[in-house]
């Protein structure tokens, strides 16, 4: 297959076939499903202390004085920790690989206990108890008094004039503020060129939780005048780190332990409350501290999201080339930086990505620090947002030329070779027409869109779609580096392992497939480690990006391929042969061109070992230096029904079509693009953390938050059309995240074409929608 060329029907491995490509049964399936699998509050210690975290009880303020008597009275605290003891250093939480450069390390803007309060529920003081009734009571009576200020929300209040200053390094409450421009002279200037149509619109996106099953967890205890932190985390390795800069301990002073992990998304990549964990246990002589957040905390108090204002022009000529594009978007922060700028960021860089052109594309991007709840990463890194308003917009410049909406951005979108002017990030490979042929085909798109155009009455059908572009992982923007090890056992298997985390999403069962098939062992001979231990574990970033089977797979690749030349090298030994004459298959040392069968790996292994006159423990680990990125697409189609007096849409049909370059693994493939459209319609559809005025969380808990359950999940259908990519370790590209994003512009798209109702800002829930078809006319109006 040539770089580029795509292929729609994939023929898989048969399911007793082994290595890239199979459909592999997950190797952590059996422990998981029968409940063997360990996760962090399964492996805490009996005699272990419960923390409760003392929350402020106001969004913007200064903490004054603590009341403790009558916590201190409750039976069974062991101590009450306040701001006012807590260390003072100032550190950052994100979950982005350290810089030595100044300029590009993240923000450092808490601590572990802040005593100036900038969310409603801030951690002011942690209550430690010999069990979580004594803490929750106590913590209940610790009495607190505030100097409180005036509450911001949203970027605009922030950056008014005589806005309260949350962070006095950021007086305009702005973290950060970019801008580029792409193409010679001004948008403006070329907007205003005859004969152009120009079209603009604001579009927004709200705040959302992640809402993964197991809520942030973690204990530490003190082990030979060290700290040991066990933590559900993405990102051991960085828990190492910030732990350190949390508390001043020396890194070799502390070790993190990652178990199973029940979920995260993007919520733990952030160190959440292990530097706490670590301190507590220090004040508590060395016993073990548990931090365990209830769901409503979760919800209110780890990460969200960030909700994103977008306003939107663009000059298009009448043939539907865009000829310039303005962009500007202000991104609620929250009141931590947490991840910051990277997100808006990030936003607007797949805005020039996806659409080239023809002259200017100007862009100003603002990231504002606000009371509520701090953003930070989530699945799609603030693609989903822009990705929305992108789409939206681009169905909108469609409708006001008349021009159908897959041929504008077939007209207009990246192809195969493009480079990003500011990063030099290359379009290898690109089945991006393939996947919009894909899915056009599959909702009947010709046919839907003559059938229900011009339609009446209360209910109306649409089909609508919206495609993305996405990277792989973070370079050149941040440092790309991981490693991995392997080990011959005795009876000639192999021990994998890997600082790339599992975290659900299916990376130890890839990386097996990728072990067998670089080695020529059966899968089922590699056995790969799903701990993660910073003592014995090699270095990676952690699980996000979308970037473990492409980076994490390089450094497996070259670790596989080491390792198997030494396995030949002590078959050269034994059996006094070229080991450029044989080769491994299936966990047999074999004649290269005949295949014949010479040396079972078993006796390879125990004469490695345990030989008289040439021991060699044959192991390999190898680091990869990740300096490449190559971009991933797809599309979304879907059909709906909306009914118009009541403001209610049912997804009737929707498919996901994906170029993820080569499928490692075909079953987990579709299973992530299933979990990530699921997601996709809660984000557009009814998912929405809301505040009151004094920024209060009012429906932090499952029951009122309105997730999506199975009860409201149409069936979702999978398509794939499969790219070799060069820079890949074996032609794959992103898949984890990208399933999120297009699913709520396609069906805003939808709305668009069932009803010409243009609806701009995310979710669309019934009462918006009843709101927007009343300023239509197309009912009449409750209010009143």
């Amino acid at each position: 297959m040539t770089n580029g060329a795509y292929k729609t029907n994939q023929v898989d491995k048969g399911a007793c076939q082994m290595g890239v490509g199979s459909r592999a049964i997950r190797v952590d399936a059996c422990e998981k499903v029968t409940g063997g699998a360990k996760y962090t509050d399964d492996l805490r210690p009996a005699n272990c202390l419960v923390a409760k975290v003392v929350r402020s009880t106001v969004a913007n303020g200064r903490v004054k004085a603590f009341d403790l008597a009558s916590a201190l009275a409750v039976p069974g605290v062991v101590k009450i920790v306040t701001c006012f003891d807590a260390p003072p250093f100032e550190f950052p939480t994100a979950g982005h690989p350290w810089s030595t450069e100044t300029a590009h390390q993240d923000v450092a803007d808490r601590r572990l206990l802040n005593e100036r309060v900038r969310i409603w529920g801030d951690d002011i003081a942690a209550v430690i108890a010999e069990n979580e009734v004594a803490a929750v009571r106590a913590a209940r009576l610790v009495r607190v008094e505030y100097e409180e200020y005036p509450v911001v929300l949203t970027p605009q209040e922030a950056m008014a004039p005589g806005a309260p200053v949350l962070h006095d390094a950021r007086p305009d409450n702005v973290l950060a503020h970019t801008s580029f421009k792409i193409g010679e002279g001004s948008y403006e200037e070329a907007a205003a060129a005859p004969g152009l149509r120009v079209v603009e619109g604001t579009y927004e996106t709200q705040t959302v939780q992640h809402c993964h099953i197991e809520e942030p967890v973690c204990y530490a205890y003190m082990e030979k005048g060290r700290v040991v932190v066990v933590s559900s985390t993405q990102i051991p390795h960085i828990v190492r780190r910030v732990c350190s800069q949390a508390t001043g301990l020396p890194f070799g002073k502390i070790r993190v332990v990652k178990p199973y992990i029940g979920g995260g998304f993007g919520n733990k990549q952030e160190v959440l409350y292990e530097p706490l964990a670590a301190f507590l246990t220090m004040q508590a002589g060395g016993r073990p501290v548990e931090i365990e957040l209830s769901r409503e905390e979760t919800f209110a108090f780890t990460r969200v999201r960030h909700a994103i204002d977008f306003s939107l022009k663009t000059a298009v000529r009448p043939d539907g080339r865009l000829v310039a594009r303005r962009y500007e978007a202000y991104s609620n922060q929250g009141g931590y930086a947490s991840h910051g700028h990277s997100i808006a960021a990030n936003a607007s860089n797949a805005y020039r990505h996806l659409y080239q052109d023809e002259q200017v594309l100007d862009a100003d991007t603002y990231t504002v620090y606000t009371n509520i709840a701090s953003g930070g990463a989530m699945r799609g890194y603030g693609i989903p947002q822009v990705n929305f308003a992108m789409e939206a917009h681009m169905d909108d410049v469609a409708r006001a030329i008349g021009m159908d909406p897959i041929d504008l951005r077939v007209k207009n979108c990246m192809r195969q070779g493009y480079v990003d002017p500011g990063t030099g990030i290359t379009c290898y490979t690109s089945g991006l027409l393939g996947c919009l042929d894909q899915g056009k085909k599959y909702i009947g798109w010709d046919e839907k869109r003559k059938a229900y155009a011009n339609q009446t009455g209360n209910v109306r059908r649409g089909v609508g779609m919206a495609m993305f572009s996405y990277k792989t992982g973070v370079y050149p923007i941040s440092l790309e580096t991981a490693s991995a090890r392997l080990v011959l056992n005795q009876d000639g298997t192999a021990q994998l392992q890997m600082g790339a985390t599992e975290i659900g999403q299916g990376a130890d069962t890839v990386f097996t497939q990728m072990a067998a098939e670089t080695i020529g062992f059966r899968d089922e001979d590699i056995h790969i480690v799903s701990t993660q231990d910073t003592d014995v574990t090699p270095f990676d970033t952690g699980a996000y990006a979308s970037r473990q089977t492409y980076v994490s797979g390089m450094a497996l690749k070259k670790t596989a391929k080491v390792f198997r030349t030494r396995i030949l090298d002590y078959a050269e030994y034994m059996l006094k042969r070229g080991a450029d004459t044989m080769d491994i298959r299936e966990s047999w040392i074999v004649d290269a061109e005949s295949g014949e069968r010479l040396l079972s790996m078993s006796d390879l292994a125990i004469e490695s070992f345990y030989s008289l006159t040439n021991s060699v423990h044959i192991t390999a680990e190898e680091t990869n230096h990740c300096k490449s990125n190559t971009f991933s697409f797809g599309a979304c189609f879907a059909e709906i029904e909306v009914d118009i007096p009541l403001g209610k849409i049912e997804v009737l049909d929707i498919i996901n079509v994906h170029d993820s370059g080569m499928l490692i693994n075909p079953a987990l493939a579709e299973a992530q693009v299933h979990g990530g459209m699921s997601m996709g319609l809660g984000y557009a559809l009814g998912e929405q953390l809301r505040y009151d005025a004094k920024g209060r969380p009012l429906n932090n808990n499952l029951l009122d938050y309105k997730l999506p359950t199975s009860m409201d999940t149409p069936e979702l259908h999978a398509a794939f059309v499969e790219t070799d990519d060069p820079s890949a370790p074996y032609g794959n590209k992103s898949l984890g995240e990208p399933p999120a994003i297009p699913v709520a512009p396609a069906i805003r798209n939808a709305l668009l074409h069932a009803t010409g109702v243009a609806v701009n800002s995310l979710p669309l829930n019934p009462q918006k929608l009843v709101e927007a078809f009343a300023a239509a006319g197309m009912i009449a109006s409750w209010e009143g």
